[in-house]
């Protein structure tokens, strides 16, 4: 059987290994076929295709965008599309547009919070200030004490109605969608378990996301419990999509499972790569 991580990160979005050293650190893990999937940007695509060809894996493009919908961050995974299409590279040029100054106010809540020069602390942690996201707010805050773990971090800082929250109007659904299926790729809901949705708004969601060409949910990934897995599973049946899987890595110790311990995916659903190879 394939092991099969179509999730996970690099430095070049909040990840904090280069993109070849994640696809060195997924083939240690045994993984077959890898996709890096960094957060509204495919800089990385070209080094990491190169590396997995070196290190005997079969490499699939990837990219994660995030949306705004119904007022809350979703993520759209992208896979197999051309990383050199203009739209695709336009539209994740504008989602980029305005993560600065984003940062900068995250930085002046958690100031008020007691916790000084955090936007300064979280420059260190990435090299382009358009790509600063929470996580290099997180890591930042766990080098200074505040809080132990990154986990710790987002619960009591980062995430919505805590001290250093600040929204974000990103892409709509229909243009995600859009600039994956433009560069002939397929779209994915990426962790729905993650998603502070009830149940009637998440069938919307899933139903909007089937109506604009949407493909496929991540099932089996470290962002899901065990529990959940089976519950994504009858979904993605019950919706007609198809299953993916990945780690949603980002630095080894940080991610709930690492690349080679993630469950296979259900025997019940159809993988998302049953027609790649």
């Amino acid at each position: 059987m394939l092991k099969v991580d179509l999730h996970c990160h690099s430095n070049v979005s909040d990840g904090v290994l280069a993109p070849a050293a994640v696809a060195a650190y997924a083939r240690q893990g045994g993984v077959d076929v890898w996709a890096l999937t960094d957060h509204d940007e495919v800089g990385g695509v070209a080094a990491a295709r190169a590396a997995a060809q070196e290190q005997g894996m079969r490499f699939v493009p990837g990219v994660e965008i995030s949306i705004t919908w119904a007022g809350e961050t979703v993520h759209i995974v992208g896979l197999q599309f051309d990383e050199n299409n203009p739209a695709l590279l336009q539209g994740l040029a504008e989602t980029r547009s305005g993560r600065d100054a984003r940062g900068r106010e995250i930085g002046a809540q958690l100031a008020k919070a007691g916790i000084p020069n955090a936007y300064e602390g979280a420059l260190k942690y990435v090299d382009n200030p358009a790509l600063m996201s929470r996580t290099h707010f997180a890591r930042y805050l766990v080098e200074c004490g505040a809080c132990a773990n990154v986990p710790e971090v987002f619960r009591k800082y980062l995430s919505d109605g805590k001290p250093g929250y600040v929204p974000h109007r990103w892409a709509t659904l229909e243009q995600a969608v859009g600039w994956i299926r433009g560069a002939g790729g397929i779209a994915v809901i990426a962790h729905p378990g993650r998603y502070k949705f009830t149940a009637l708004q998440q069938g919307v969601l899933f139903d909007e996301f089937k109506q604009l060409g949407g493909r496929a949910i991540e099932v089996v990934t470290g962002s899901h419990t065990p529990e959940q897995y089976p519950i994504y599973a009858q979904l993605a049946n019950a919706y007609g999509f198809l299953a993916s899987r990945g780690t949603d890595f980002h630095a080894p110790g940080e991610a709930r499972v690492d690349f080679g311990l993630l469950a296979p995916l259900p025997g019940n659903v159809t993988p998302i790569w049953h027609d790649w190879f």
